[in-house]
């Protein structure tokens, strides 16, 4: 087996006792998950992802080792941005708390099958066309932008969607969340689809927008198909553990979609300036100024975010 060869089966293996684990011991039907779990699983799932940056070091070396963690950190920071998103579409639908983690995993697991789909098509779109990732760089850099300069009033609504208008005009859309079912019988024996259904089909639907600012943005990191697929799946693993871990905390983190912002423009004008960035400046040194990069955009915003919301507690406890 070549290098390669041992490191996919490697992820397979982990990726198989991930799911085993999370299905077997965490995804008990109607059980509600604390704080202290949530962080417990968290802990688990960023574990792993490290241990596999040790293991991807060891076997294919410092560029690819750092390259993955640069791209797991960025697939990671978005995680957050979509997980508030998550939550918006839990509360619009009150969805009862029991219903969470069974409702997540089915997501999580969709947008895992997307997620590989839109990365083998993206790959194989810029081994054929390399100009795409002068598009890509393009989209990032114009995502970054709007993304740093939105306002409060143009967050998302779920009932607002096209998605969820599209739902309402195919399937016939029931107001109750069945009892924990996703398909229930009306009076005349037909099929109605539950608020449940329709908030499965939403967090798979808003993973797949996320997945296009995502996958552009970890390909500007590394074009290594194994980089952007471990770094991404990995990344959705813990998507569920997050949630719960962050859903109480929706308003401490304001100013991070401003530190996403800039490192999604950061890694967009990287690709449209790749060609001279390479006369100056070696792939390890790109690799490593990335990695700081994200490193210090993302814990900025996110120390700033707290420090904001402390002076704006002791300035309300004044008046």
């Amino acid at each position: 087996m070549t290098t390669d060869q041992i490191v996919y089966a490697v992820f397979g293996c982990v990726i198989v006792f991930a799911l085993i684990l999370d299905l077997g011991f965490m995804s008990k039907k109607n059980s509600i998950i604390s704080i202290s779990q949530a962080l417990k699983q968290t802990f688990l799932w960023v574990l792993l992802a490290l241990a596999f940056f040790v293991f991807l070091w060891i076997e294919e070396g410092q560029k690819i080792g750092l390259e993955y963690l640069s791209g797991y950190l960025m697939e990671w920071s978005l995680s957050i941005d979509n997980i508030f998103v998550f939550i918006l579409i839990f509360d619009a639908f009150k969805v009862k708390e029991k219903n969470y983690p069974r409702v997540l995993l089915i997501g999580i697991l969709a947008a895992i099958v997307f997620r590989v789909i839109f990365i083998t098509l993206g790959v194989a779109l810029v081994a054929k066309f390399v100009w795409i990732l002068y598009v890509f760089g393009v989209f990032l850099v114009y995502t970054g932008y709007k993304m740093f300069v939105a306002k409060e009033e143009d967050h998302f609504d779920p009932h607002e969607s096209g998605v969820y208008k599209f739902i309402k005009k195919i399937l016939p859309i029931g107001a109750t969340d069945g009892d924990g079912k996703f398909v229930i019988r009306d009076h005349n024996n037909k099929p109605v689809y539950t608020s449940l259904f329709v908030v499965v089909v939403l967090l798979a639907a808003i993973d797949l927008v996320f997945a296009l600012d995502s996958i552009p943005a970890v390909m500007g990191i590394s074009r290594n198909s194994l980089v952007i697929y471990t770094s991404n799946i990995f990344a959705v693993l813990g998507l569920r553990s997050l949630f719960f871990l962050l859903r109480g905390a929706v308003n401490e983190f304001e100013h991070l979609q401003q530190g996403i912002a800039i490192v999604l423009v950061f890694i967009g004008a990287k690709m449209l300036g790749e060609h001279y960035i390479n006369i100056w400046m070696d792939k390890n040194a790109q690799v490593i100024l990335s990695l700081l990069v994200i490193l210090f955009c993302i814990t900025g915003s996110i120390l700033y975010s707290i420090f904001t919301n402390k002076q704006k507690m002791l300035k309300a406890n004044k008046e």
